[in-house]
């Protein structure tokens, strides 16, 4: 549209060094892992939820927290894992945090 001028927020970069820090909030750990769990790439999410497990304490506290083995853990959030949806529930709650199901939103061009 000719005369309209858009404007853009300025992206700020992501400063890895504060990441774990940034985790350990249960609202940016949500939203972290939410980004990744909607991509559907599963292996991603595994490893997002190995972060902020680290970042809140690490996987022996998880375990403690949850009674699972830690090495059990380790497995299940491994490249190759495939965690029960328990083994997934009890750590997301453990980090106070839980899934939740909503609609999925589609839009129509």
């Amino acid at each position: 549209m000719k005369g309209v001028i858009t404007m853009t927020k300025r992206s700020i970069p992501f400063n890895f060094e504060k990441q774990n820090e940034l985790l350990k909030d249960p609202e940016n750990a949500a939203i972290y892992l939410e980004g990744c769990l909607a991509d559907g790439n599963m292996e991603l999410f595994r490893e997002a939820l190995k972060k902020v497990a680290k970042a809140q304490g690490g996987m022996t506290a998880l375990a403690n927290e949850t009674g699972l083995a830690r090495e059990a853990l380790y497995r299940s959030l491994s490249k190759t894992g495939k965690p029960q949806m328990e083994t997934v529930t009890k750590a997301l709650s453990a980090l106070g945090l839980r899934l939740s199901i909503v609609p999925e939103i589609y839009t129509h061009n």
